[in-house]
């Protein structure tokens, strides 16, 4: 079996760029998770999709012996046995050559938590410390990353848009300089549907985009002032994803430009600041919002002596396949990632001091669990399917969407001729539901499909309730569309068989506001799973469409993805 070169971390504080979850489940599932790897747990289990090995999957995967499925640490591996143990024992085919694993490199990152942001105001210094009014770090795999007396200049939202006319850096040159800005998109706050899409987040209000978009700009430095509505998640999950070990790709894999130093600063010390420099934070909302918005620049310098541990390292992705029997080439690809975010030291957010391990039940175990019961109805199907099936349980999403990312730049298939990829990520436990939400729906013919199959379990498909959080943008199926692959991400909705949709709404706010990346996600055996198993029920049946069929869906026209869609499908027409 292999071992990943990582620091064995019980200590590891998550790297999720993105944000944290903590989860420990209640009771430790039947044996280890090394006798999982050998005679695994599920030997009894039904080839239907079913509660109880759903649940048995879960519980393993989210309990303290996993540690939280960090990368590179001792849950890595406990993790990665289980999953080739299980893709064996389903008479899964390696997906990458003779290899059940596909190796991410990758660049870990620690910055010092004892680092300040020094900033000079009117000839008067204040420092931001790290953690209460800001977080920062670097990308840029230096250990060393100094910033003297750089201009801090107000770019609104960070956009540069010319297809919709907007472009917040236009008459300032911020070379050298450090960018401030507001996360989510022009309009959000506002509530103005006329510019860019309303309340919808799109791609240009993702924070990752913002620091992308300085760096080409040349900025040395992007501060993103945080609110909870506009990120749609609080301090504490900023916090807690930027404290410890954070991971990035090699530049090498990874072109995108990097900032030498890029970061979160919360409101209060935003207004604070902003408040000393003659500048009131609501005026600046409204004038951001305004098409023609100018930069403007703040008469104060940031100053920066960040010193991080920089390690190479690798993850592993999980990948297994059962290869179709008449168009093996062509293959539907369902992915879930099954990292998560480690131990904390019972710091930060709620935890108590004696629960420091992040387990991730709902986030990812249960997606990770969705996948291998699909796998295995379809390792038991009569007709066996005419297309290829792949499973890819990827990593370091909670850092950046990382293991995707890089399976979709070094593949293991043919992109060109992946018919569509399905994602499972934070699968709800809340019981039967009457609908079934499409997060970014109206996005490709695979929801044609889906709706037909949802019709038949009498429900209906719906938006997701919160389109301005930009869901779209922050799982594992965003980097096979950015490919051109038609990309379907559902779940149960929120309208409640029993609850109705305040039911609903509420359970999963509570989710949200206390287990969301925090130390409260934890395996309970007291779910209603009878809703999940409907939601792998339906997107198993799509899968089993198009792998039994010779349709190409396509992204519905419109969509930015679909000139991508189209060029491959011409030259697969022309070959």
């Amino acid at each position: 079996m292999k071992r990943t070169p990582f620091l064995p971390a019980m200590t590891m504080v998550a790297a999720a760029i993105a944000l944290a979850a903590c989860d420990r489940a209640p009771s430790p599932p039947a044996g280890s998770a090394d006798s999982a790897a050998t005679a695994p747990a599920a030997a009894d289990s039904d080839a239907a999709i079913n509660v109880a090995d759903f649940a048995r999957h879960v519980e393993t995967l989210a309990s303290d012996e996993f540690a939280g499925r960090a990368p590179g640490s001792i849950g890595e591996d406990k993790t990665t046995e289980y999953l080739e143990a299980e893709f064996k024992r389903l008479g899964l085919q390696p997906g990458n050559g003779d290899s059940y694993f596909q190796t991410v490199p990758m660049v870990e990152t620690t910055a010092s938590d004892a680092t300040v942001i020094k900033l000079d105001v009117d000839g008067e210094e204040r420092e931001l410390e790290f953690a209460a009014d800001m977080v920062i770090g670097t990308r840029s795999g230096e250990p060393r990353v100094q910033i003297e007396d750089s201009e801090l200049v107000f770019v609104g939202y960070g956009v540069n848009a010319p297809e919709l006319g907007w472009n917040d850096y236009a008459g300032v040159d911020v070379k050298g300089k450090t960018v401030v800005m507001f996360v989510n998109d022009p309009g959000f706050h506002a509530q103005d549907a006329e510019l860019f899409e309303g309340q919808r987040m799109t791609y240009y209000g993702r924070w990752t985009y913002k620091f992308e978009e300085a760096a080409r700009q040349g900025a040395a430095a992007a501060l993103i002032i945080h609110d909870n509505a506009g990120a749609s998640y609080g301090w504490d999950v900023v916090r807690n994803s930027w404290s410890g070990p954070q991971f990035e790709l090699p530049a090498a894999d990874d072109p995108q430009p990097r900032l030498p130093a890029e970061g979160w600063v919360t409101a209060d010390a935003a207004r604070s600041l902003l408040d000393d420099l003659g500048h009131d934070l609501d005026q600046l909302y409204t004038a951001a919002n305004k098409p023609g918005f100018e930069a403007i620049p703040l008469d104060a310098t940031l100053s920066l002596d960040l010193e991080s541990t920089i390690t190479e390292k690798s993850s592993q992705n999980v990948v297994a396949l059962l290869p179709g029997t008449e168009r093996p080439e062509e293959t539907i690809v369902y992915l879930a990632h099954w990292d998560h975010l480690g131990s904390h030291e019972g710091e930060g957010g709620d935890a108590p001091a004696a629960d420091s391990i992040y387990n991730g039940a709902i986030d990812n175990a249960t997606g990770v669990a969705g996948i291998l019961e699909i796998a295995e109805a379809f390792a038991a199907q009569e007709p066996a399917p005419e297309r290829s099936v792949m499973f890819l349980a990827v990593t370091l999403e909670e850092s950046g969407l990382l293991g995707s990312k890089y399976f979709v730049a070094q593949p293991t298939i043919d992109l060109d001729k992946t018919v569509a990829a399905i994602n499972l990520d934070a699968m709800p436990v809340i019981g039967r539901s009457k609908d079934m939400t499409v997060i970014g729906l109206g996005n490709s013919e695979l929801e044609d499909i889906l709706s037909e199959v949802a019709t038949g379990q009498g429900r209906t498909l719906v938006a997701e309730a919160t389109p301005q959080d930009g869901f779209y943008f922050r799982s594992d199926h965003f980097n096979f569309a950015k490919a051109g692959v038609p990309a379907l991400y559902a779940k149960g909705g929120e309208d409640l068989v029993e609850g109705g949709v305040e039911g609903g709404r509420q359970a999963q706010m509570d989710y949200r506001d206390n287990r969301y990346h925090q130390a409260g996600d934890e395996f309970d055996p007291g779910w209603n799973m009878e809703g999940v198993v409907q939601d792998l029920e339906a997107l198993y049946a799509v899968g089993r469409e198009l792998a039994g069929g010779d349709t190409w869906p396509n992204w519905y026209e419109g969509n930015a993805f679909r000139a991508a869609r189209d060029e491959a499908r011409a030259d697969n027409i022309s070959e």
